[in-house]
């Protein structure tokens, strides 16, 4: 039995960005350098940002569609200790799916982890203690660990 849990609490301090790398060609670069020196954005950061924002804007019914049919949370997903607890004591194990950002708090211990974590897969970054994150190597699928 799969129980997906979203929790605000212990959230702490989590970056509100992820840093990428692209590789774009000198004609697109200098495309891009005159629509920041006519005014139209700040740098080129924000049009990349704009850009981006306006695909993913253009695509939201792929996926919210996505999110529903495999029952991913969207948006910051944090495990606590005090949760993983809680599920040991009834026998449980949850598999987490996440669209976003999936953090492991850091009070959590890896005999813990496994004992109540079946599977991890997210599409966005994930953040956990490095032995946690040996622990559960094994049932970790995501696109881009952090």
């Amino acid at each position: 039995m799969e129980t997906i849990r979203e929790t605000g609490k212990g959230m702490g301090r989590m970056s509100d960005t992820e840093k990428i790398t692209i590789n774009l060609g000198p004609v697109d670069l200098g495309r891009i350098d005159v629509l920041v020196d006519q005014g139209l954005y700040s740098n080129r950061t924000d049009l990349i940002r704009t850009a981006i924002r306006n695909q993913l804007d253009r695509h939201e019914k792929v996926i919210q569609d996505h999110a529903v049919k495999w029952s991913f949370t969207m948006g910051i997903h944090v495990i606590t200790r005090s949760e993983l607890f809680e599920l040991q004591e009834e026998g449980k194990k949850i598999s987490v799916r996440v669209i976003g950002s999936l953090k492991i708090e850091d009070d959590i211990d890896p005999e813990l982890a496994r004992a109540t974590i079946e599977s991890i897969f997210v599409r966005g970054s994930f953040r956990a203690p490095t032995a946690v994150r040996h622990a559960l190597d094994d049932r970790i699928n995501s696109r881009r660990l952090l």
